[in-house]
């Protein structure tokens, strides 16, 4: 796992941005093992191959479908996936030791299980021994944003920071939080839920049941909801919802002030939910990042303004708030660290799993 090396220290920052601190007179070995990170979502599937250090190998992203599947048809996307993303590295499944996947939805860390995901039909879904039957290799499941937070605290922004919070607008809104370097999940690892926290009481409905969570005003299926009103689209209109966002976005630029209403009414809820993550956690930078961000009235100045006013930060610094933009391979990337740290724990020997 650990090999002496020639080369001379580099400073924090420097260099590569591989896996661990900077080398000192040890390096991790990168052939020791490979690992998969996947992102699963509604319109995209992704996959990166790393090895042992933290080093891109292989990636691969397929198509896929705004449906609910069943636990198999889940499987069978994610050993796609592995399949396709080892044969463009040379290698076989036979050679992966540990397969990170984030998806969304709530996963329960004490016993691996799925409780619910709008990708999946059911709830409590336990994929562990279909997987094991297919593959030699260890399966580390985590909600989607958990994954991208750990690809900020091992590659990106978090690397130099000891407490941030990640936001992500989708499909859904989610959340990730690393607290004095760990990430933090709650008691069940379920916590952290922001777009399904209340900004109105018997409101929108939301695809998980309820009424007046973050995501139904926030969430792509609610602009898409909109849109169909502002730009006169009936529901028997062919066009798919990424087709129908792009199509609101272009008008919302050629000035149709429907369309513009629609990202500055999203844009208020987003400064709601930015607000009240930093009154509950302070944390000294905010990463927004998702797929909609690529819609800059969701992050306008007059949305920042609008979220430190709803906070009490008289007396203190205000919090920073980086825009990362959209791609999904740094979500899977990050699925990796989760199938790194999970690995390593059991190559050491005999060690209690603990998750990263």
């Amino acid at each position: 796992m650990l090999r002496e090396t020639d080369e001379p220290a580099r400073e924090h920052g420097q260099g590569e941005l591989g896996r661990g601190r900077p080398r000192v007179a040890l390096e991790i070995v990168p052939e020791a093992a490979y690992v998969i990170g996947i992102k699963l979502s509604y319109t995209q599937h992704s996959a990166v191959l790393c090895d042992f250090a933290g080093n891109l190998i292989a990636t691969t992203a397929c198509p896929t479908s705004v449906m609910r599947r069943s636990p198999t048809q889940m499987l069978d996307e994610i050993a796609d996936l592995i399949e396709n993303v080892t044969q463009k590295a040379g290698m076989q499944a036979d050679d992966i030791k540990a397969v990170g996947v984030g998806l969304p939805g709530l996963i329960d860390q004490n016993s691996g299980t799925i409780r619910w995901s709008s990708l999946l039909e059911g709830a409590h879904v336990d994929l562990h021994p279909e997987f094991a039957k297919r593959f030699n290799a260890l399966l580390f499941l985590d909600n989607d944003t958990n994954m991208l937070t750990l690809y900020e605290l091992w590659f990106g922004s978090g690397r130099d920071k000891t407490d941030f919070a990640v936001v992500t607008v989708e499909t859904g809104v989610g959340m990730g939080l690393v607290v004095n370097n760990r990430l933090y999940r709650g008691t069940h690892g379920m916590g952290l839920e922001l777009g399904h926290t209340k900004v109105h009481l018997d409101g929108a409905l939301c695809r998980c049941g309820q009424r007046g969570c973050l995501e139904a005003y926030l969430g792509d299926y609610a602009l898409t909801r909109e849109a169909q009103t502002a730009l006169n689209v009936n529901h028997l209109d062919a066009r798919r919802p990424k087709e129908l966002l792009d199509l609101l976005f272009e008008q919302a630029q050629a000035g149709n002030t429907a369309a513009q209403t629609i990202f500055r009414r999203a844009g208020r809820y987003l400064s709601v939910g930015l607000s009240n993550v930093i009154q509950l956690f302070d944390p000294p930078l905010i990463i927004l990042s998702g797929e909609r961000v690529q819609c800059h009235y969701l992050y306008a100045d007059e949305v920042l303004a609008d979220m430190q006013k709803l906070t009490l930060s008289n007396d203190r610094q205000p919090c920073e708030i980086q825009i990362h933009p959209w791609d999904d391979l740094v979500w899977a990337r990050g699925a990796t660290a989760a199938g790194l740290s999970a690995l390593t724990d059991t190559m050491v020997g005999g060690l209690e799993v603990q998750t990263p």
